[in-house]
């Protein structure tokens, strides 16, 4: 007979709709104490000088931790299936985007 006493319980996560469809963010600024982290998720539009956030994630240290290694093991198996993600010369953020002034 198994022993099944060091294995956890299976946890059930439910998904609501409008969090399904998430959120665009193309900027992330992290900052921290010394109890958590703190992800602010911004979106940045071209020739507009305001950005909004529009997530905010807090972590403890040891989430923040595992969400780096989590991260660093999904981009190298990104990168296997898909190529080598270019890193651009850019500077962070790039606040124009590279395209013309809008005008009315």
């Amino acid at each position: 007979m198994a022993d099944n006493t060091n294995q956890q319980p299976a946890i059930n996560i439910e998904l609501p709709e409008e969090v399904a469809e998430g959120i665009y963010s193309n900027l992330a600024i992290i900052s921290h104490s010394n109890a958590e982290f703190v992800v602010d998720f911004i979106r940045l539009m071209p020739n507009v000088p305001k950005a909004k956030v529009k997530a905010r994630i807090i972590l403890t240290p040891q989430h923040a931790k595992r969400l780096l290694y989590a991260l660093k093991d999904n981009v190298q198996k990104y990168e296997m299936q898909f190529g080598k993600i270019e890193e651009s010369d850019q500077p962070v953020p790039p606040m124009n985007f590279g395209t013309p002034t809008a005008q009315a």
